[in-house]
């Protein structure tokens, strides 16, 4: 068998469009011969996707799934061009398949290397349906959290079909407590969430750029009002201390009852459950989030088309 070298392959992709690792599959289903390589690609429509991949990716779906065991939650979002896509059975098919896929790989670039349960590689997957649907296709992100103990709440907001929506939150509960009663109290947290986009989770994670930011504004506006320096400072305090409630998950008054926090919801489930319970993590993926979406001027277009620009 021919020997398939990075320039061959280099030389391939260059002359198809088409992917590094299908160029590479091409060559070795063909001994290495470019002609015949570059008809393969063309027989899988493989050449075809690639042309699509300058088009922007910004629809599409999110996909969420749970571990049996509720310790492992997964997000994963896969990008196409049109809302109508994501209606399309086989692709909502292969978000859930990707994201079963997340529960035991992590990171996009190690997902897209590993095969399904239906032993097809995601990147093959991808590329397969592009070339069928005939739309640019990306699996943007993905994301992952665990617990040792609790467990993992899925909320999936305006779902599209079974574990697929526009918009997936994961809320990590970590304790010893019942895991069922933790994984209800986490959906509603999850649900708070998707309604709220906090920035963080405590004020410790939150940026600290962002929160000097917040205090240059403070000072400015609080100097311009006259105050003394002592007064000035306690203005500061005090917005500061507004702005974290308003950014900052645990600090945030909870939706289904604004006279609590979540910091006092986990409180109070710890005390329900008889054992200590900490919100280790969150993770919000809303559909393109982003991603530029490109404009179209169509009266600029059937200007030019008539003559008339």
């Amino acid at each position: 068998m021919a020997e398939i070298t990075a320039l061959l392959v280099k030389d391939l992709r260059e002359k198809s469009g088409a992917g590094m690792m299908d160029c590479k599959k091409a060559l070795q289903e063909n001994d290495g011969d470019m002609d015949a390589a570059i008809d393969w690609l063309r027989t899988k429509g493989l050449s075809k996707a690639a042309k699509k991949s300058d088009r922007a990716a910004a629809e599409g779906l999110v996909a969420g799934l749970v571990s049996a065991d509720r310790k492992t939650g997964v997000l994963i979002e896969l990008n196409a061009e049109t809302d109508f896509v994501a209606k399309n059975e086989t692709f909502q098919g292969a978000a859930r398949d990707i994201a079963a896929v997340a529960l035991d790989v992590e990171g996009v670039e190690a997902i897209s290397a590993a095969k399904t349960a239906k032993g097809e590689v995601v990147s093959d997957l991808v590329t397969n349906m592009i070339a069928t649907i005939g739309e640019n296709m990306l699996l943007r992100r993905s994301a992952r959290v665990q617990v040792s103990e609790g467990a993992i709440a899925l909320y999936l907001h305006n779902q599209q079909g079974e574990g697929v929506a526009k918009l997936g939150v994961l809320v990590a509960l970590e304790g010893a407590g019942d895991a069922t009663k933790l994984q209800e109290v986490g959906r509603k947290i999850a649900m708070h969430v998707a309604a709220t986009n906090p920035l963080s989770l405590s004020t410790d994670d939150l940026d600290p750029a962002a929160v000097e930011r917040e205090k240059a504004i403070f000072t400015e506006q609080a100097l311009a009002s006259g105050k003394p320096a002592a007064v000035v400072e306690k203005m500061v305090e005090g917005r500061i201390r507004k702005f974290f409630e308003e950014v900052v998950l645990l600090k945030q008054a909870f939706v289904m009852n604004p006279d609590q926090t979540i910091e006092a919801l986990i409180a109070d489930t710890a005390k329900e459950l008889g054992s200590p319970v900490v919100m280790k993590s969150f993770v919000r993926f809303a559909l393109g989030e982003g991603v530029e979406k490109k404009q179209d001027d169509f009266a600029a277009e059937v200007a030019s088309m008539t003559g008339q620009a």
